[in-house]
């Protein structure tokens, strides 16, 4: 891989494969899925998530905060401030809901390359690092904290709205944050229950078959 950020290549088809040895499989295998799960579900990948929803609540702030102005403005100048809260909204609010769309799409094929790399062979002591039971919880229960939280941000705050003295521009403000939160929260607990999918099925599950090995070979990278 020239770049860390680069995702690896899926293994070669049987029929060329040319691994001197199971050794040498061992070792690919090793270091592809070591990298792949880093960029699956290593803490940074964590802070990244969090990161996007903050960029993406921002926008609804000010989306919010424009929603309020305008709903109650009385002059021009009011709205004019509305107007402007709501250009910056939307400029905050797009590049993060685009950057969600993206880092899915690009989890979904690094799945597919944990499946694919995983099923060549096993090796019960060396996996052992890929698990990641630590990160896993970490990431389960603070998305599963943040995913409370939206909810009840979606759900009981607006029940508790009293009419004449909540907006309803606030309540669309309260509203949006606890869904960008629930979204962003759900988004981690969905990462962490496939990585704990991925490593009965894949990890510990039963045996793969026999992978070719090539005498003549060299190492697949």
């Amino acid at each position: 891989m020239s770049r860390r950020s680069a995702l690896p290549p899926p293994p070669p088809p049987v029929e060329i494969r040319a691994w001197p040895d199971r050794g040498a499989l061992l070792a690919d295998r090793a270091l592809i899925l070591g990298e792949l799960v880093k960029m699956h579900l290593g803490p940074g990948r964590l802070g990244l998530l969090w990161l996007w929803g903050a960029l993406g609540a921002l926008g609804w702030s000010l989306v919010g905060a424009a929603l309020v102005t305008l709903e109650e403005s009385y002059d021009v100048f009011s709205a004019f401030f509305g107007v402007v809260f709501l250009v910056l909204g939307v400029g905050c609010l797009v590049p993060a809901v685009i950057l969600v769309v993206v880092g899915l799409r690009r989890d979904r094929v690094i799945r597919r390359l944990l499946a694919q790399w995983g099923g060549l062979d096993r090796d019960p002591v060396g996996d052992r690092a890929l698990r990641l039971p630590g990160t896993s919880l970490v990431w389960l229960l603070g998305s599963f904290l943040l995913c409370a939280l939206g909810l009840y941000a979606c759900v009981a705050v607006p029940a508790g709205a009293v009419r004449g003295d909540d907006t309803y521009g606030l309540m669309a403000l309260v509203m949006g944050l606890g869904f960008i939160g629930w979204l962003i929260g759900l988004t981690g607990v969905t990462k962490a229950l496939l990585h704990r999918r991925w490593v009965l099925r894949v990890l510990i599950g039963a045996p793969a078959p026999a992978p070719l090995i090539s005498s003549g070979g060299g190492a697949h990278r």
